[in-house]
């Protein structure tokens, strides 16, 4: 993955216009920096491709996963070597900044080191866009009769960024052939490759984030996003147990600084909201609850929604009631004690539950 990250990067800086001419004119040798980028995109080419095969690769299959990576490193170190030789054998004096490809398209030698990176660069792209593809329509077939799981769902996201971006790759590697297939022909079709060029430093980067995707998406989906979710779903319930009097002598004391990340500011939020409610339970009926259960039932809600909505006009009658009523017996109070530790044994985001039911109350 360093390696991934480091090449384009390297690439993307050799490219630059300030730094060809640094580099041909520190070595002596003109037009250098191309010959350079050429071996670093190839490079990165066949990164991705290992990268891929070792990502998608199970233990069943290390024998052949081995021999195909062993294949494309050989291939590219083959494809690098003979790009080099072919560009010293090549005469290339006067320095291309921009043009490169098509200035020197029908120079001895390095027409031949330009069709053979072309070719390899169209070539990578359109296997990753076969491994990509294949490997989506296997995620789906393992999903049609099982969940989604949040590495599923990153997984197939960055395959469908490194689906697209291939496809561009081989878009661009085709235009730049025929620009120069329109050298050979006598015409100046130079627009194809020179004005093609920013958009494919685009494709590398859209390349690198389909990559990062499924490797940091899940931690980012469960530590950042959900939380975040769960933060915002919790905000009925929040607001209406914060307006039921002074904080509870168990409830946390200080509320967490933001720079602690979601997931401590939802624990929080949830601790704190767990010890409102227990407190709540001294103000609460059992009657109220069982009454709108039954009347959720009624309506055709499910067993989980009718419990939470239940849970919820019972904790709303308490809020409203706590200021002028005396709290209930202490019987009542371990019954709805009791009835609420049984519908969190039920519903893991029984918070989330009553704060939806309030919400559409």
């Amino acid at each position: 993955m360093n390696v991934l990250l480091f090449l384009p990067c390297v690439g993307y800086f050799l490219a630059s216009t300030p730094t060809i001419r640094a580099v041909n004119r520190i070595t002596g040798i003109s037009n250098l920096s191309a010959l350079l980028v050429y071996c670093i995109l190839t490079a990165y080419a066949c990164t991705c491709l290992v990268l891929l095969e070792y990502w998608k690769g199970g233990s069943g299959y290390r024998d052949s996963r081995r021999r195909r990576v062993r294949t494309w490193k050989i291939g590219c170190c083959a494809v690098i070597v003979a790009m080099v030789g072919l560009f010293a054998l090549g005469d290339v004096p006067v320095e291309r900044v921009h043009d490169f490809d098509t200035y020197y398209a029908a120079t001895p030698f390095i027409t031949e080191m330009l069709l053979l990176y072309l070719l390899t660069y169209v070539a990578a792209a359109a296997a990753m866009t076969v491994v990509c593809w294949n490997w989506i329509v296997s995620i789906d077939r393992k999903t049609e009769h099982e969940p989604k799981t949040t590495v599923d769902r990153s997984l197939r996201v960055g395959l469908l960024v490194l689906v697209l971006a291939s496809m561009a790759n081989i878009i661009f590697g085709l235009f730049k052939l025929t620009a120069i297939g329109a050298r050979w022909a006598g015409r100046d079709w130079d627009a194809l490759s020179t004005g093609l060029s920013p958009f494919m430093s685009v494709s590398g980067v859209v390349v690198s984030l389909g990559l990062l995707v499924p490797a940091y998406g899940t931690g980012l989906i469960d530590r950042v996003w959900n939380p975040l979710l769960a933060i915002a779903a919790l905000r009925p319930l929040w607001r209406l147990v914060r307006l039921s009097g002074p904080a509870p002598g168990n409830a946390m004391l200080f509320t967490p600084a933001w720079y602690t990340g979601p997931e401590q500011i939802l624990l929080y939020r949830m601790t704190t909201i767990h010890d409102w409610m227990l407190e709540l339970c001294a103000h609460c009926e059992e009657g109220v609850r069982e009454l709108a259960y039954r009347e959720a039932k009624g309506n055709g809600a499910s067993e989980r929604q009718a419990v939470a909505a239940g849970l919820a006009a019972m904790f709303t009658v308490a809020a409203d009631g706590r200021a002028h009523q005396p709290p209930s017996e202490a019987e009542q109070s371990m019954l709805v004690v009791a009835a609420l530790k049984a519908a969190e044994a039920e519903d893991p985001d029984l918070l989330v539950s009553i704060s939806r039911a309030l919400e559409t109350a």
